[in-house]
């Protein structure tokens, strides 16, 4: 089952907007599905029961969004009254839809107007209602202006910067096995001209019951925040507790997403983890999860991201290219948070196994959990949208006449000596068959190492590289100890592309055996020709070229890692111009170093390796880094991924976002 809301459109995607690249989507369904505004739609509800007979007016086709989230069929409905020629004749519970022009003659009690900001249409059509019926619009449960940052268009995506953080807080009992959360990001919004903007932040637990809302200032332009699970546990006297953590952005500029780290730590070191922001809009499908290995349990995270229950068996997984599905069979409440075991369910999928999610556009892009079942050792990752609405695109093998590589799926190989490298190809659209593709090996220094053609990958079959084995394969090494890897289009047998490529990285510290994983998917990079929306900018129009990466800090006890890859479609600046600038929690520049990055290469550094004792005093207070490291270069676009290492113990590694 489906849930009939919209979260994005084709047009969207037409305009450059990818749902992967944490694009905000439709804004109706954010409206509607509020926490603040939940009780005022039920509120009209309730009123329009008290008023007798119904007529609602749909002039933008949004019926479907509203009678998900608030029950009409509660309300005595005289017809369904439409404004588009094309809509006439559409059946809505038992009526079909007809003429605004023919509601005068209705006998309607109420009238019931589908839009916000209903004041600039009711008044030019207020002779086609019934004389002496109640108006009653989607006004009626609008939040708080002061939350607006257009306060004309109330739809507006800037009205409506959501998401959904997962957060956890466990004491343990041991008192050494608790687990935290902690959510980090930067007022990168006051950069681009925002003024006094805010969150509002709402904690549900996993029945979906509100546990606190507050308000949360933020901190001067390009400043670092973090919203961390013990703190909000001590300030409102909560007990253990999971589950979402609703963000709104409220009074601001430039971007209308809000993007995050997620951090997810445990006392005894053994859990560690860094993982993305959740797109802000639900999906049909996602795609992306790996199986667990035999001592493995792996487990997703359900949010459930609307006011409205999950019905049973709307939530399945089956293993990529099989048709069986596993489906869950309980409901899940709304903004209730369910975590779902996909190893019970899917008892014979095994790493290098990729899981398919169905997930009916009922939650944000998921995280799933993986625990090592005789070390304790846990990682969270996100699994990705699978797309629907693409086919095979034939423009594709061409672009190489003008694009030279042209789409490329980048993933690190971190320094061999401390870490295993694996890297799989995924399936990300439920039309894709098959990926042409070949895998090259690159070192630090932009040289190829090996390149392996993996040929026309059917959609059935998993494929896993491990670096380690293909550099004993080829019986060579990476010259600089690291390097990273492209996975590329190659048309030399035939095939289809359609531009959606993505790949998932998986890797494991040789020292302690726990492991980190994360995905994305491809793009063109550093060319001065455009193809469509590639390549892509951080904010503004392609080409974008140019870099402005956050670096979230650890404590002193555990360093920060980046691994920074210049990918490059065509040839472009031989050398990167890379700042690496310190910040205080102030935002004032504190210390900054220039690294140089070969076209076509990488380059990994550590936190505590750059920056020298005397720069980092100077940003730490009782051993918490308060500062932040900016990435910044005018030359090109660079391609990042962070993380932190504990020692010997534990590490964590995920794609980096960009402001």
């Amino acid at each position: 089952m489906t849930l009939n809301i919209e979260t994005f459109t084709n047009a969207d995607l037409s305009q450059g907007w990818r749902p992967g690249n944490n694009a905000g989507g439709a804004s109706l369904f954010k409206a509607l599905g509020h926490p603040l505004a939940v009780p005022k739609g039920h509120g009209i509800i309730e009123r329009l029961k008290d008023l007798g007979s119904v007529a609602i007016y749909d002039p933008s086709g949004v019926i479907g969004n509203f009678h998900s989230y608030y029950d009409l069929t509660k309300v005595e409905i005289e017809g369904y009254y439409v404004q588009r020629i094309e809509d006439l004749g559409q059946p809505f519970l038992g009526h079909e839809a007809r003429p605004i022009s023919t509601c005068a003659t209705s006998r309607a009690d109420a009238i019931l107007v589908l839009l916000f900001d209903a004041q600039k249409t009711l008044a030019p059509i207020a002779h086609c209602f019934p004389k002496g019926a109640t108006i009653v619009t989607l006004d009626d449960m609008r939040i708080p202006d002061e939350m607006l940052t257009n306060k004309k268009n109330y739809l507006d995506p800037m009205n409506f910067a959501t998401n959904f953080a997962f957060l956890r807080d466990h004491k343990g009992l041991s008192g050494s096995d608790g687990l935290h959360t902690r959510v980090a990001s930067a007022n990168y919004w006051a950069t681009h001209g925002a003024r006094d903007p805010k969150l509002w932040l709402c904690l549900f637990d996993e029945q979906g019951n509100e546990l606190a809302s507050w308000e949360e200032d933020l901190p001067d332009a390009a400043c670092p925040f973090t919203v961390d699970s013990q703190i909000v546990r001590e300030k409102f006297g909560l007990g253990d507790y999971q589950g979402s953590l609703f963000i709104h952005a409220i009074r601001i500029a430039g971007h209308d997403v809000v993007k995050y780290a997620m951090d997810v730590y445990g006392d005894n070191g053994k859990a560690l983890t860094c993982t993305h922001d959740a797109n802000a809009w639900p999906a049909d499908f996602y795609a992306g999860m790996p199986a667990g290995d035999k001592d493995e349990e792996l487990t997703m995270i359900v949010q459930n991201s609307h006011p409205m229950p999950i019905p049973p068996k709307s939530v399945g997984f089956n293993i990529v290219g099989a048709q069986d599905i596993a489906w869950h069979e309980e409901e899940i409440p709304p903004f209730g948070t369910k975590t779902l075991n996909v190893s019970s369910l899917l008892p014979q999928a095994q790493f290098p196994d990729q899981i398919e999610t169905v997930a009916g556009r009922y939650f944000v892009r998921p995280r799933y959990e993986v625990i090592r079942t005789k070390t304790g050792q846990r990682r969270i990752a996100h699994a990705n949208v699978e797309r629907t609405d693409l086919e095979p695109n034939p423009e594709i093998e061409g672009l190489q006449k003008t694009m030279g590589k042209g789409y490329i799926m980048p993933l690190p190989v971190l320094p061999t000596d401390l870490f295993n490298s694996t890297v799989l190809p995924t399936p990300m659209a439920r039309s894709e068959q098959e990926m042409p593709l070949r895998l090259e090996l690159m070192d630090a220094d932009g040289s190829t190492v090996a390149s392996k053609y993996l040929g026309r990958i059917p959609r059935r079959d998993h494929l896993a590289i491990d670096i380690d084995a293909w550099l004993a394969e080829e019986s060579t090494k990476l010259p600089s100890g690291h390097g990273h890897v492209e996975f590329l289009y190659d048309f030399r047998d035939g095939g289809d592309a359609n531009g959606w490529l993505h790949a998932l990285g998986r890797y494991e510290q040789k020292s302690s055996g726990h492991r980190a994983e994360t995905i994305f998917g491809a793009h063109i990079y550093n060319t001065a020709t455009i193809y469509k929306d590639e390549p892509q900018s951080y904010i503004g129009k392609p080409p974008g070229l140019t870099t402005r990466l956050f670096l979230r800090l650890g404590d002193e006890n555990k360093d920060t890692l980046c691994h920074l890859v210049y990918p490059a479609s065509t040839p472009w600046h031989p050398k990167s111009d890379t700042k690496l600038i310190l910040h205080n929690a102030a935002g004032q520049p504190i210390a900054e170093h220039t690294i140089e990055i070969a076209c076509g290469g990488s380059h990994f550094w550590r936190y505590h390796d750059v920056f020298s004792e005397e720069e980092r005093a100077k940003v730490t207070v009782d051993g918490n880094n308060l500062g932040y490291v900016i990435v910044r270069d005018t030359t090109c676009r660079l391609f990042g991924f962070h993380g932190l290492i504990n020692g010997d113990t534990s590490f964590c590694l995920d794609h980096m976002f960009g402001f």
